[in-house]
C-alpha cells in the first residue's frame, strides 16, 4: 500500500482508543459493594480505552473479537428478602466475555443447579427465577461462577432470607399487682420480623396509652410506669406490633394491671377513687437499662439510640453527659430527656456516656461505653484490570481498610491463590505480583477483604498478549459537521504494544496544519469546520506487530437558523394564540429536518387526538381555546440529525380578574355608614380598572343583586352609606380590559336600623287634565329608600301670591287631585315624606298652574310684506295673555292660494300652514307662487288646542322671472343659417314678454367663444326663429331664456354647426330638384317629435332627461300640431335625408350626453346638435326638487348673467 503523507502523531502515553458500544466490552473489577456496569456514551462512537502497563489504568475495553476472560456486568446485591406478597424472587448473575461465558452456582458453599434460568437473544445468563411458593427451601447463601477457557468471575455472597410470618405465642396472663407508688414495667417482646417495626400500646378499644415523664415505651417495647396510681389499674393492656415492610400488625394477648391503695380500708382501685394522699417518696433506680454498664457497638453512619428510664416518685429527671467531652452538636433528646440520639456517627463519637436519673431521694447511673466499627470498603478505588505484553511485571494491590482490619483472600480463576516464589508468583498480604509475565498469567483474579461486619470483592481481569493493531472504527465512515462546528474523525484502535496514529488528506499532498485540526487520543479533530474541510481523510495505526489503516468521509454542512423567531404575544383567555416560526437549513438534511415547540423547557406533545388543544404546521404553533395555564415562556425548536437553533417568545394570557377575597365590614360614624375592603385577586396580566360594589337585601328584593358603587382599581376599600332597616349582604368583583370577573364570596348579613327617610320624592308634575282641577305626581321612593315602616307623603298647597293659608293632605300613593281650581291659576306645592320614625328633609317649594282651556281670543293687526316673489313677513299684536288660558305653546300662520293672475277665472284654493313656537310678533313664510293671490290668517295655541283665527288678510305676489323653457332643437342646418325650435316654459311666473336668444361662434380646437350676439324675440308665442348670416362650417352654441317683465329665466343651451360648402354644393345637385324628398322630410321631422315627447313622458320623475314638463303640463307647454304647422309654413328645399339610423340615437345610456332636451336628433345626419349640458350639472348644488321629483328650475343653467357652459368639444359635420 503507497504510503500516505503522515500529519501527526499520537503520543504514546495519551493513546486512548474509543469503540464501538455495541461491539466491545468494558472489562472492570466486579465490585461487591455496587456491581459495575457497561459504559455507553448514547449517540457517539466513543467508548475510550486506556491501553498502559500500570495498575493505574482507569478500566480495561477489549473488543469482543478478541479473546477475553469474562466480566460481570450485573448480579444481585444482598441480603434478598422475600416478601409475603413477593410473586418470585429473581437472583441476578450476567457476564460478558470471548468465548461465551458458562455459569454455576454455590448455595451455602455446595454446588447448586438452579431452577428457571433465564436467557436474553443474544446469550445465555446466570440468572435464575424463585416462585414464591417454594422459596423457603431456598435460604441461604449463594455464590455465582461466570467460565470460559481464559478465566472465571464470581460474585459475592448473595444472601436470601425469608422470614416466617410474625406472631405473638398464645398465653394466658396473669395479673399483674402492684402497690400504689410502686414502678411497673409491661412486657411486650415483639416477635422477629422483618424490620422496620413499631409498637404501639393500645386498649381492647384501640385508645392510645397515654405517655409522659411517668409513662412511656422503652426502645425494647416494654411499656414502663415511673411510679404506679389508681387510675392506671385496667384489664385490657395491649401490645401491637407493626411490621410496615410486609404490611402486618400483629397484637399481644391483653394483660391486666391492679394497683392496691396504699390506704387503710382500701386494697384496690375498684372503687374507682383516687387516693388523697401521693405515693411515698422513693427513688427505684432504672426501670431500662439494667446493670451499671452497656456495651453498644454500631457502625459508622448509623444512628446512636441511648434510653434511660427511670422509676421513682416523683418522677426522676434524666441528664446525660459524654465523659471526658462533651456532647456532640448533633445530639437531640427525646421522650422527657430519656432517649438520646446522634445521627451518622463516626470514630469522634465513640466512648463512655453517661445518664443520671434523680429526684429528691436519691440518684441512679448507668454507663455506656459505645464503638464505632465500619465494614471493609476500599481506601480509593477498586483494583483495576489491567493488559500488558509480553515479559513486564504486573502489580495487583488491594487497598481496603475497616474496623476491625479487614482479612484479605487472593483467589485465581475463583480458587485460592498462594504465593508461589518459584514461578514468580508472589501473594505479600494485599498485593500480588507476577514477575516476567506470560500468555499463561492471563486470568481473572479475585480480591476479597472481609470483617465481621462484612465483605467487599474485585474481580481483576488481567490480560498478557502482544497483537498488531485492529481498527474498530468501520473503513469509509461518514461524518457530516455543520459550517463552524467541530467534528471527531474516530480511528478505534485495539492493540498490543499500543499503536503509532497518524492521519493524512487522501486527496491531496498538501499538509494540513493550523490550529484547527489537532489529534484527540488516535481521532482527529477538526475546530471551526469551513466548506474546504469536505473531503477524504485516512488514519493509519501501526505497532510492533503490524500495520492498518482506514478512510474516513467528511461532509460540511449549512447550519440550521431561525430567520423569522417567534414574537411576545399577549391573547385573550378563550381565543387561540399562534406564535410563527421559520428557519433555514442544509436541504441534505431535510429528511430530519423537525420544528418541535416547548414550554417552560417541556416539551409539547404534538399529538394528533381529537382533544389536543395544540397543533403545528409548516412553522406555525396554535393553542386553541387558550387558558392561563398556557401563559409561560414558548421556545422554538428547529433542528435536524446535526444541529438546531431556537429562539423563545412569552406567551401572556389575558383573562378577567379573579374574585376579591376576605370581603370584610367594619362600621364607621354610624351602624349605616360601613366601611368595606376585600384583598383583590389576581389580574391576569391585565390591571383592574375598577371595582363594583354591589349588595342583596332580604325584605324587598331577597336574591337580587344591584351596584352600590364603583371603586376605582387600584383601591381595595369603600365606605358605604346605607339605608334603614336593611338587612344586607354585600360582595365584589373586579374589572379589567377584558371584562367583569367573578363576585367574592357574599359577606355576612348586616343588619341596618331603621330610621327616618332621607329624601323627598322627585320630580314632581303638575298638570292640568280638566280646567277645574290640579294633578300633583311625583317619583315615590323605593322600598329601599323607606329606612323604615309606615311611609306616607304630606301633599300642602295654596296659590302663589295671594296670601292663602296650606291646605295639607296625607297620602300613601304618589298622586293628588286638587279639584274645584280655577283656571290655569299659579299654586305653590310641597310634598314631604315620613315613616314611623320621623319626617324627612325639608321640602322644596314647586310652583304650578291648574288646568288649561283652548285660547279665546285672536291675535290682532296681521300686516304682510311681501319681500320677493315667494317670500313674505308677517306680524302681528299678541292676543291678550289673561285669553291664552294655558301656557302659550305659539302661533299658527295659515295661507291659502286663492287663484293665479294668468288665470283669474280658475279658483285653486290651495291651502299651507306654519306653527311658529313660542312667544312672538312676526314670523317668514316661504314656499308662495310668484303672480298669485293669497289670503292670510293667524290664530294662538296651547296645550287645550286652537284659538279663534284673525281676520284674514288677501295679498299679490308679484311676478318673478320664468322657469327654463323644456326644450331647445337645433335643425335645418345650412350653410349661414340654423332653425331653432323650442317649447314655452313650464311655468311663466308672469305674463311672456319673449325671448332672449344668444348664439357664440366657437373655435372648436380651442373650445373658447370667438364672437357673440343676442337677439330679443319679443313675441310671445314664438317658439322658433330661424338665424341668418352664421359662418359656414362652424360650431355654435345657442342659449334661450324665457322672459317676463320681472327679467328673464335661466337659459337652456344647445350646439349645433352649420353646412360646409362644398358639401352643401353636392346636396343641392342631387335633392334640390326632387320634391319627394322634401314631403319626406317633413314625415320624419313629425315622427320624431312623437319620440320626442314619449322620451318626456318616460322621464317625468326623476329621469335622466332633465327638463322633462310633467304630463298636466304638456299639451300646454309644446303642440305637436302647432309645430307641424310651422314647419309647413317654411319648407327648407335644403333639408337634408333622415334614414332609418337617425331613430337609433334615441338610448338609454348614461353616458351620452343631452341633445337639446332629449337624445333624439331632429337632423342626425346634418350635425351634431348636441347639449354640452349633463346632469352633472344639475347635480351640483344650488338645485330643487318638486313633489313628484323633477327639477326647480329645470334648464337654468347654473352660470348666469352671459356667461357659457364649457362644450364637450367640436363634432364633425357629415355632408
Amino acid at each position: 500500500m503507497t504510503q500516505k503523507p503522515v500529519l501527526f502523531h499520537v503520543p504514546y502515553k495519551s493513546q486512548v482508543t474509543p469503540v464501538d458500544p455495541y461491539q466491545h466490552v468494558l472489562l472492570i473489577s466486579a465490585v461487591s459493594i455496587h456491581q459495575w456496569r457497561v459504559m455507553r456514551l448514547v449517540g457517539s462512537l466513543q467508548l475510550v480505552l486506556l491501553l498502559a502497563f500500570t495498575s493505574t489504568a482507569t478500566g480495561l475495553n477489549i473488543p469482543l473479537e478478541v479473546e477475553q476472560p469474562p466480566t460481570i456486568i450485573n448480579s444481585s446485591s444482598g441480603p434478598i428478602i422475600a416478601l409475603p406478597f413477593d410473586k418470585s424472587i429473581t437472583i441476578q448473575c450476567e457476564a460478558r466475555g470471548n468465548p461465551p461465558p458458562e455459569y454455576r452456582w454455590t448455595k451455602d458453599g455446595k454446588e447448586f443447579i438452579p431452577p428457571h434460568v433465564t436467557t436474553n437473544r443474544h446469550h445465555r445468563v446466570g440468572t435464575f427465577v424463585l416462585h414464591n411458593k417454594q422459596v423457603v427451601e431456598f435460604r441461604g447463601k449463594y455464590r455465582c461462577y461466570s467460565s470460559n477457557k481464559l478465566g472465571t468471575a464470581m460474585t459475592e455472597e448473595i444472601e436470601l432470607r425469608v422470614p416466617n410470618v410474625p406472631k405473638f405465642p398464645k398465653e394466658v396472663n396473669s395479673p399483674l399487682v402492684v402497690k400504689e407508688g410502686d414502678p411497673i414495667i409491661l412486657e411486650c417482646n415483639p416477635p422477629e420480623g422483618v424490620a422496620p417495626i413499631k409498637i404501639y400500646w393500645m386498649s381492647i378499644g384501640l385508645e392510645h396509652i397515654e405517655q409522659d415523664e411517668r409513662v412511656s415505651v422503652g426502645a425494647d417495647g416494654n411499656l414502663y410506669f415511673a411510679y404506679a396510681l389508681l387510675k392506671d389499674s385496667r384489664q385490657d393492656y395491649c401490645c401491637f406490633a407493626s411490621f410496615t415492610k410486609i404490611r402486618i400488625i400483629v397484637q399481644k394477648t391483653a394483660m391486666a394491671v391492679i394497683v392496691k391503695s396504699l390506704k387503710p380500708g382500701n386494697e384496690s382501685a375498684d372503687s374507682g377513687e383516687a387516693t388523697a394522699e401521693p405515693p411515698p417518696v422513693r427513688m427505684s433506680g432504672l426501670l431500662l437499662p439494667s446493670g451499671v454498664q452497656t456495651e453498644k457497638v454500631l457502625l459508622r453512619g448509623e444512628h446512636l439510640k441511648l434510653e434511660c428510664i427511670p422509676g421513682g416518685y416523683p418522677t426522676p429527671k434524666v441528664t446525660w453527659m459524654k465523659m471526658g467531652d462533651k456532647l456532640p452538636s448533633r445530639t437531640t433528646l427525646n421522650k422527657h430527656g430519656k432517649l438520646l440520639s446522634i445521627s451518622a456517627v463516626d470514630e469522634s463519637d465513640a466512648g463512655k456516656y453517661m445518664c443520671k436519673a434523680q429526684n429528691s431521694a436519691g440518684e441512679a447511673v448507668h454507663y455506656f461505653d459505645v464503638i464505632v466499627e465500619e465494614p471493609p470498603k476500599w481506601l480509593s478505588e477498586p483494583p483495576q484490570s489491567q493488559l500488558t505484553v509480553i515479559g513486564t511485571d504486573v502489580h495487583i494491590k488491594c487497598s481496603v481498610s475497616g474496623k476491625p482490619s479487614p482479612d484479605i483472600t487472593w483467589r485465581r480463576n475463583g480458587r485460592l491463590f498462594k504465593d508461589d516464589p518459584v514461578n514468580n508468583r508472589r501473594v505479600l498480604d494485599d498485593t500480588v505480583v507476577l514477575h516476567n509475565a506470560k500468555t499463561e498469567d492471563s486470568a481473572v483474579y479475585q480480591c476479597e477483604a472481609s470483617n465481621s461486619h462484612g465483605s467487599v470483592l474485585a474481580n481483576i481481569n488481567i490480560m498478557v498478549m502482544n497483537m498488531a493493531p485492529l481498527i474498530l472504527t468501520r473503513d469509509y465512515q461518514e461524518y457530516a459537521v455543520v459550517l463552524g462546528g467541530d467534528i471527531l474523525l474516530n480511528c478505534s484502535v485495539f492493540s498490543s504494544p499500543p499503536s503509532k496514529i497518524s492521519w493524512a488528506r487522501d486527496d491531496t499532498l498538501e499538509t494540513i496544519d493550523g490550529i484547527r485540526f489537532f489529534p484527540l487520543n488516535e481521532s482527529l479533530q477538526i475546530i471551526s469546520a469551513d466548506k474546504k474541510d469536505s473531503g477524504i481523510y485516512q488514519c493509519v495505526a501501526s505497532n510492533s506487530e503490524g500495520k492498518s489503516d482506514i478512510t474516513a468521509v467528511l461532509d460540511v454542512k449549512d447550519p440550521t437558523h431561525i430567520v423569522y423567531p417567534p414574537q411576545d404575544v399577549q391573547v385573550i383567555s378563550g381565543t387561540t394564540a399562534q406564535l410563527m416560526c421559520q428557519a433555514e437549513y442544509d436541504k441534505s438534511l431535510q429528511s430530519t429536518f423537525e420544528v418541535v415547540w416547548r414550554k417552560d423547557g417541556e416539551e409539547i406533545p404534538l399529538l394528533s387526538e381529537e382533544n389536543s388543544r395544540y397543533f403545528a404546521d409548516y412553522g406555525m404553533l396554535q393553542i386553541m381555546s387558550v387558558n392561563l395555564s398556557d401563559q409561560g415562556a414558548y421556545t422554538c425548536v428547529a433542528r435536524t440529525s446535526l444541529d438546531g437553533d431556537n429562539a423563545t417568545a412569552l406567551l401572556t394570557v389575558l383573562d378577567v380578574p379573579d374574585a376579591p377575597k376576605i370581603v370584610e365590614i367594619s362600621e364607621l360614624q354610624s351602624p349605616r355608614n360601613i366601611s368595606l375592603d376585600w384583598i383583590p385577586g389576581s389580574d391576569h396580566n391585565s390591571s383592574v380598572i375598577e371595582f363594583i360594589v354591589e349588595y342583596e337585601e332580604s325584605q324587598w328584593e331577597p336574591g337580587r343583586w344591584r351596584e352600590l358603587q364603583k371603586v376605582p382599581g387600584n383601591q381595595a376599600t369603600a365606605e358605604l352609606a346605607l339605608h334603614g332597616n336593611l338587612n344586607y349582604q354585600f360582595r365584589v368583583y373586579a374589572v379589567n380590559a377584558v371584562g367583569p370577573g367573578p363576585p367574592s364570596e357574599p359577606t355576612e348579613r348586616y343588619k341596618t336600623p331603621p330610621a327616618a327617610p332621607e329624601k323627598n320624592p322627585a320630580n314632581i308634575k303638575i298638570q292640568g287634565h280638566s280646567p277645574n282641577q290640579m294633578d300633583i305626581s311625583w317619583e315615590p321612593l323605593l322600598p329601599i329608600e323607606h329606612n323604615g315602616p309606615g311611609l306616607e307623603y304630606r301633599v300642602r298647597y295654596r296659590k302663589l301670591g295671594v296670601g292663602d293659608e296650606w291646605k295639607l293632605h296625607m297620602v300613601n300613593r304618589h298622586s293628588f287631585v286638587v279639584r274645584n281650581t280655577s283656571t290655569f291659576v299659579p299654586y305653590e306645592i310641597e310634598i314631604q315624606s315620613r315613616n314611623s320614625h320621623g319626617w324627612g328633609p325639608e321640602p322644596k317649594i314647586v310652583t304650578g298652574y291648574s288646568g288649561e282651556d283652548v285660547p279665546t281670543a285672536a291675535p290682532r293687526d296681521i300686516a304682510v310684506e311681501v319681500i320677493n316673489t315667494t317670500v313674505l313677513r308677517v306680524s302681528w299684536t299678541p292676543a291678550p295673555a289673561a285669553t291664552v288660558r294655558g301656557h302659550l305653546g305659539g302661533h299658527h300662520v295659515h295661507w291659502v292660494r286663492r287663484r293665479s293672475l294668468l288665470n283669474p277665472n280658475k279658483i285653486l284654493d290651495e291651502r299651507q300652514s306654519l306653527s311658529f313656537p313660542g312667544k312672538r310678533t312676526h314670523a317668514i313664510v316661504p314656499g308662495l307662487e310668484p303672480f298669485s293671490e293669497y289670503r292670510l290668517t293667524v290664530n294662538v295655541f296651547n296645550k287645550k288646542g286652537n284659538g279663534p283665527n284673525s281676520d284674514p288678510v288677501t295679498f299679490n305676489t308679484p311676478e318673478g322671472a320664468p322657469a327654463q323653457v323644456p326644450i331647445l332643437t337645433a335643425s335645418n342646418a345650412q350653410i349661414d343659417s340654423i332653425l331653432l325650435v323650442w317649447g314655452p316654459p313650464r311655468e311663466a311666473n308672469g305674463i311672456l314678454t319673449g325671448y332672449l336668444l344668444q348664439h357664440h361662434l366657437i373655435n372648436e380646437t380651442t373650445l373658447e367663444v370667438v364672437d357673440s350676439q343676442e337677439t330679443h324675440i319679443t313675441g310671445a308665442d314664438t317658439t322658433q326663429w330661424k338665424l341668418h348670416g352664421l359662418e359656414g362650417g362652424s360650431l355654435y352654441r345657442f342659449l334661450l331664456s324665457a322672459c317676463t317683465a320681472a327679467g328673464c329665466g335661466p337659459p337652456l343651451t344647445q350646439e349645433s354647426s352649420t353646412v360646409a360648402l362644398e358639401r352643401a354644393v353636392g346636396q343641392k345637385s342631387s335633392f334640390s330638384t326632387q320634391g319627394w324628398f322634401i314631403g319626406t322630410m317633413c314625415a320624419v321631422a313629425l315622427l320624431t317629435l312623437v319620440v320626442l315627447m314619449a322620451c318626456f313622458v318616460r322621464r317625468n320623475r326623476g329621469g335622466k332627461y332633465a327638463g322633462t314638463p310633467p304630463p298636466t303640463q304638456r299639451q300646454e307647454m309644446f303642440s305637436m300640431e302647432k309645430v307641424k304647422e310651422k314647419e309647413d309654413l317654411h319648407p327648407d328645399p335644403e333639408s337634408q335625408g333622415l334614414n332609418e339610423d337617425s331613430f337609433g340615437d334615441c338610448s338609454d345610456s348614461e353616458e351620452k350626453p343631452l341633445k337639446g332636451s332629449s337624445v333624439c336628433s331632429l337632423n342626425g345626419a346634418m350635425g351634431d346638435g348636441v347639449s354640452r349640458d349633463s346632469m352633472v350639472d344639475y347635480a351640483d348644488g344650488g338645485r330643487e326638487f318638486n313633489e313628484d321629483g323633477s327639477f326647480i328650475g329645470e334648464y337654468s343653467d347654473r352660470r348666469q348673467g352671459g356667461s357659457v357652459s364649457e362644450p364637450s368639444g367640436p363634432r364633425p359635420v357629415t355632408a
